[in-house]
């Protein structure tokens, strides 16, 4: 047992205080300001000779110079097992469910609660025996999580090669009962239940490889599967100004995205966004079992009136617990909102340690700090030759829309796409607010690449040609190049935006994309020959309205087939007309 350290209190600076220690600590120690009967945690970010800079992850009105502090040789850690699924943590992995039914609304200062019911029993299926030999991350059996076969697996801080002695039979069990003993190179035997910890700043790598994202995660959001993909163990960046849709976006993925687990990380954002969040979710259909959304989904809520450090923590939970389930076999989306509150604490905090501060007073760090973030998602292969994918989505809230600021741009350095919103579109009422001339992605689409750049270029010159009219008026733009505005117009309003609010349209699947942008690009790429602007606009305008409607038509009903024939009677007019002249 390793003799107990404890330190006192020698200055306070908001949630950072210096402490006074004598013996042996590390970064990222866990510690407590011993208050009477509270404990509040805190973690150390800076150490000075035998001066220990920590940040407190509670309120820390009351703490005065000569309190003293208890460390505990621990790492700050989340707890990994079965019973994760579902719940709602704070930043620091309290069950906010579990403490708002024991304290009531307000919280205490100072309460931790176990991350699972230490009391239920899960069914325990083994998948080794004795004799087997195991390394860390791998399956020891499994016990069912909703729709999904949680994996009991080695611990991941078991380094050596190791012998199962004995595993139990299939039955009920809890997480703290022992389900195996191993024994190690050495002989000693180390009991294995089904709960353990692991330490949020550091990454879980007990995989095989890691791989580059090959396997677009089909999101069913038009626009980005077919402009700006994003890969299933990929990152990608939704910038954007207040009220452009950011959230929403987000719950749309969060709801259609082709990946296993949805992780929300609310990170610093306002309380009614992450209040309606935890009502939206539980009533929320989930497509793919019928059952609510929140069954296969963890929220780690941290609004912006909780303690400020705090939010770096929810951030690295996240990570942790997107990574315990990756190392299942299974595809984990993380969708962090937002960024910039989380780079806004680790400014507050730099300030109050004093050191040298970079553009807009960030810290000199912060291109690092982020880039260890995204780093933590990828495409691996595991142990047993299957794999697993885990995917990080920030949103960033640059001040005014700003995408020069730091944080956006340290985040651009780093993401394999980038989802800007536009204020423009947004006030335009057209959702998904993505800017399709701004907005960039690496990965490689459903949609073949040649025929998206041509759907591309139209956007860009009919860009070109509405700038010009904004100058010049319609009058002195030719019928030729307002044809191409027409077209740029028609593939933004049939294709690039979507009814959230309609069943059909709001989600499209890979299959549909391919065949309604085949039917838009044969139409953008065809050329037609107009008497007048006016017939133009009267053809396309019929046209648009045509598509629309055929967007809110389910694919399998006749309904498709009939709409599909009317645009190609309404495209024929034109083509006769061509013939004949």
């Amino acid at each position: 047992m390793s003799e107990k350290i404890l330190g006192e209190i020698t200055s306070i600076n908001g949630n950072m205080i210096s402490v006074r220690f004598k013996g042996n600590i590390v970064q990222n120690e866990v510690g407590y300001v011993i208050l009477g009967d509270e404990r509040l945690k805190s973690e150390v970010i800076k150490i000075k000779d035998d001066l220990a800079f920590m940040q407190v992850y509670e309120l820390t009105k009351g703490i005065k110079i000569g309190d003293p502090v208890e460390f505990t040789h621990e790492m700050l850690s989340v707890q990994l097992g079965p019973g994760v699924l579902s719940r709602v943590y704070d930043g620091l992995q309290n069950p906010l469910n579990a403490l708002a039914e024991k304290y009531g609304f307000f919280l205490p200062r100072g309460v931790v609660l176990d991350a699972v019911d230490l009391e239920k029993r899960w069914t325990f299926s083994p998948s080794v025996k004795k004799g087997d030999v195991v390394y860390r991350g791998m399956s020891l059996g499994s016990v069912p999580e909703g729709i999904f076969d949680h994996k009991i697996m080695v611990p991941f801080n078991f380094y050596d090669e190791y012998t199962v002695e004995s595993i139990v039979q299939n039955g009920d069990y809890k997480v703290t009962d022992e389900v195996a003993v191993l024994t190690d190179s050495r002989g000693e035997k180390h009991s294995v239940i089904m709960l353990f910890e692991w330490p949020v700043k550091v990454p879980i790598d007990a995989y095989t490889q890691k791989l580059i994202p090959r396997e677009p995660m089909s999101t069913r959001v038009r626009i980005v599967d077919t402009f700006f993909p994003v890969n299933k163990g990929g990152t990608y960046c939704i910038p954007g100004p207040f009220g452009a849709g950011k959230t929403v976006l987000q719950q749309l993925t969060s709801r259609y995205a082709d990946v296993d687990i949805v992780i929300i990380a609310a990170c610093g954002e306002r309380a009614g966004e992450v209040v309606e969040t935890l009502r939206e979710f539980p009533k929320l259909e989930d497509p793919r079992t019928g059952k609510t959304l929140m069954e296969r989904t963890v929220i780690i809520c941290n609004t912006s009136s909780m303690p400020v450090a705090a939010r770096e923590a929810s951030v690295y939970t996240a990570a942790t617990i997107g990574e315990y389930y990756r190392q299942m076999g299974l595809d984990v989306l993380i969708l962090a909102d937002s960024t910039s509150r989380w780079a806004q604490a680790m400014r507050e905090v730099s300030g109050r340690l004093e050191e040298i501060p970079g553009e807009e007073a960030f810290p000199a760090y912060l291109e690092s700090r982020i880039a260890e973030f995204y780093e933590r998602a990828g495409y691996v292969e595991l142990p047993d030759g299957t794999f697993g994918s885990l995917t990080i989505g920030g949103t960033v809230s640059p001040a005014g829309g700003n995408f020069e600021e730091p944080v956006t741009q340290a985040t651009l350095k780093v993401v394999g796409a980038f989802h800007g919103l536009s204020r423009a579109r947004s006030d335009a009422r057209r959702y998904p607010a993505i800017d399709p001339l701004d907005s960039w992605s690496k990965y490689k689409g459903i949609i073949p690449a040649e025929k998206v750049e041509e759907a591309h270029d139209v956007l860009r010159r009919g860009n070109e040609v509405h700038q010009m009219m904004m100058v010049v008026g319609e009058e002195g733009t030719s019928l030729d190049d307002f044809v191409v505005y027409l077209k740029s117009e028609f593939l933004d309003s049939v294709y690039l935006q979507q009814d959230g609010f309609d069943p059909v349209d709001a989600s499209c699947s890979s299959e549909r994309q391919l065949y309604v942008f085949e039917k838009i690009h044969n139409i953008l790429m065809d050329t037609y020959t107009f008497s007048s602007k006016e017939e133009a606009r009267k053809f396309f305008n019929v046209l648009r309205q045509l598509v629309i409607d055929w967007n809110y038509i389910p694919m399998e009903k006749d309904e498709f087939k009939t709409q599909e024939k009317e645009i190609e009677n309404h495209l024929k007019k034109v083509r006769t007309k061509k013939s004949a002249a």
